[in-house]
C-alpha cells in the first residue's frame, strides 16, 4: 500500500508515475476520500479540545456555586457529536483504505517504461545446447519415458492443467526441491521455513493478492485460501511486528506447492508443464533496510540464478517494463531459460523488490539506528523482496530438453546426481 498522505501531497507526481503502469488509473477518489478523512479528523480533534476546556470550567462553576447547566449541556452535546464523528471517521478511513488497496505500487525510477514488449534483456548467461539430431520438446520426451502423465489419471483426479509426476519424474521433483533448499540454506544463508499452505484474507491482503486478485485464488473454507506462492506466508511471518534494525536483513526460504486458478488461455504456453494450476516452487524472501534495497535486489537475483548455473542451463535476465510489473512490485527481473526442444524462452523466476508497499499493508516495521545527535532511532517500514529459487515445472522443461539424448533418455546434470541417488540417466531401463 502506498502512503496516502504522500500520495495526496504529491498527487501529480504519483499520477504521472502510476500512469506508466495503468494509463486509466485515476487518483481523484483517493484525494477526495483523504480530504474528507482529514476534515472529519479535524472536527473530532476540535471537539476533543473543546471538551477538555469544559472540564475545568464545570469544576470551577460547581466549586463557586455558579450555574453550570449550560456547560453540562454543551458537554453532553459534544459527547453525542463525537460518537457520530467517530462513526463517520471510521467509515471514511475504511473507504479510503479499500481504495488504497486497489492501487498498485509505484514503479522504480530506473524501471523501463512501457508494456510487455518493452522489457529489456540485461544479459544472457551460458551457451545454448547443440545437438546432432532434432531435439524433441518435453511433452514428447515425457510421453516416451513415462516421467509425467499429462492426461488421465491426473485430469480424472482433478481437472485439466493438473499432472502426475511418475517414478523417476517424481524423484526428479524431489531432487530439485532438495537441491534448491540445500543451496539456499547452506550457501546463501536463508532460514528454511515449512509454512502452512492455507492462509487467511489478512495474510493475502498483506502481500497484495487480495482484494484485487481474489478470482485467481482457490478458496477452501473457513475464510482460508490455498497459497499461490510461499511468498505469502513467508512475508507475513512478521505481520504487525517492529523488528530490530540490527537483525536486518532477515532471510527466509521455503518449499511449497503453489495453487493458481488461472492457468492461462488455450495455446502454446499451456502445453505440458508450462502452465499448471498446481506446481512446486522454492521461494526466497528478504526483509531489508530501505537504504540497502537496490543492492539487496541484485544480491537476491544472484541467489536465484545460481541453481541454473550449477545445472548448466542457458538463461537470460529480462527486466520488466513498468506496465508489465506485478501489482505489488516496484522493479522486477524475470529469469528465463532456453528450452531447445520447444525453441522458446521460459520464465523460471521473478525477482522483485516491493519497497515498503507490502510492509505497509502487513504492518512490518523496524527500529532504525539513531541519527547523529539523536538518542532514539525512527520506526520505519522495512523493504521486502522475493524471488523464486526456483519454480520447478519450467526448470524441468528446460532440463529435459537440454539434456536429452538421441534415444530419448535424459542425462542427469552432475550437480543434481547426489539428489537422485547417483542416477545418471532418466528414462533408461
Amino acid at each position: 500500500m502506498l502512503d496516502k498522505n504522500q500520495l495526496t501531497e504529491h498527487v501529480d507526481d504519483y499520477a504521472k508515475r502510476l500512469a506508466t503502469r495503468d494509463p486509466g488509473l485515476s487518483l481523484d477518489e483517493v484525494v477526495s476520500l483523504n480530504a474528507r478523512r482529514k476534515e472529519l479528523q479535524k472536527e473530532r480533534d476540535d471537539l476533543v479540545h473543546e471538551a477538555r476546556g469544559l472540564g475545568p470550567q464545570i469544576a470551577q462553576a460547581k466549586k463557586t456555586g455558579a450555574d453550570a447547566s449550560a456547560l453540562l449541556e454543551r458537554s453532553s452535546a459534544i459527547k453525542e457529536q463525537q460518537k457520530e464523528l467517530d462513526q463517520s471517521l471510521k467509515q471514511a478511513e475504511e473507504a479510503l483504505d479499500q481504495r488504497m488497496l486497489m492501487i498498485p505500487n509505484l514503479p522504480h525510477p530506473e524501471a523501463p517504461l512501457g508494456g510487455e514488449a518493452d522489457g529489456v534483456i540485461r544479459r544472457t548467461e551460458g551457451q545454448p545446447p547443440s545437438f546432432d539430431f532434432e531435439p524433441k520438446d518435453h511433452v514428447a520426451l515425457c510421453d516416451a519415458t513415462g516421467l509425467v502423465e499429462f492426461g488421465p489419471p491426473a485430469t480424472r483426479l482433478a481437472k485439466s492443467s493438473f499432472v502426475l509426476f511418475m517414478g523417476q519424474g517424481a524423484r526428479l521433483v524431489r531432487g530439485l526441491i532438495n537441491f534448491f533448499l540445500d543451496l539456499h540454506t547452506t550457501e546463501h544463508g536463508y532460514t528454511e521455513v515449512a509454512p502452512p499452505f492455507l492462509v487467511n484474507q489478512t495474510t493475502l491482503t498483506g502481500t497484495g493478492q487480495l482484494p484485487k486478485f481474489e478470482e485467481d485464488m482457490f478458496t477452501v473454507c473457513d475464510g482460508l485460501y490455498l497459497i499461490p506462492t510461499a511468498e505469502v506466508p513467508l512475508t507475513n511471518i512478521h505481520q504487525g511486528e517492529i523488528l530490530a534494525g540490527k537483525d536486518l536483513p532477515i532471510r527466509y526460504c521455503a518449499y511449497s506447492p503453489c495453487f493458481r486458478r488461472e492457468a492461462g488461455s488455450a495455446g502454446k504456453m499451456t502445453r505440458g508443464l508450462k502452465r499448471l494450476h498446481q506446481f512446486d516452487k522454492v521461494e526466497l524472501v528478504r526483509f531489508v533496510h530501505p537504504d540497502r534495497s537496490d543492492a539487496e535486489h541484485q544480491l537476491l537475483l544472484g541467489h536465484c540464478e545460481e541453481p541454473l548455473k550449477r545445472l548448466g542451463l542457458h538463461y537470460r535476465i529480462k527486466e520488466l517494463a513498468s506496465g508489465d510489473l506485478g501489482f505489488s512490485a516496484a522493479r522486477c527481473y524475470d529469469i528465463e531459460t532456453w528450452a531447445p526442444g520447444s525453441k522458446e524462452w521460459l520464465e523460471v523466476s521473478s525477482v522483485s523488490v516491493f519497497t515498503d508497499y507490502q510492509a505497509r499493508r502487513a504492518g512490518i516495521r523496524f527500529k532504525d539506528a539513531p541519527e547523529p545527535g539523536q538518542k532514539k532511532g525512527k520506526t520505519r517500514f522495512v523493504h521486502t523482496l522475493n524471488g523464486s529459487g526456483l519454480a520447478l515445472p519450467r526448470v524441468i522443461v528446460t532440463l529435459l530438453e537440454t539434456y536429452q539424448r538421441p534415444d530419448g533418455t535424459i542425462r542427469v546434470p552432475d550437480a543434481l546426481r547426489p539428489y537422485m541417488g547417483g542416477l545418471e540417466v532418466l528414462g533408461g531401463a
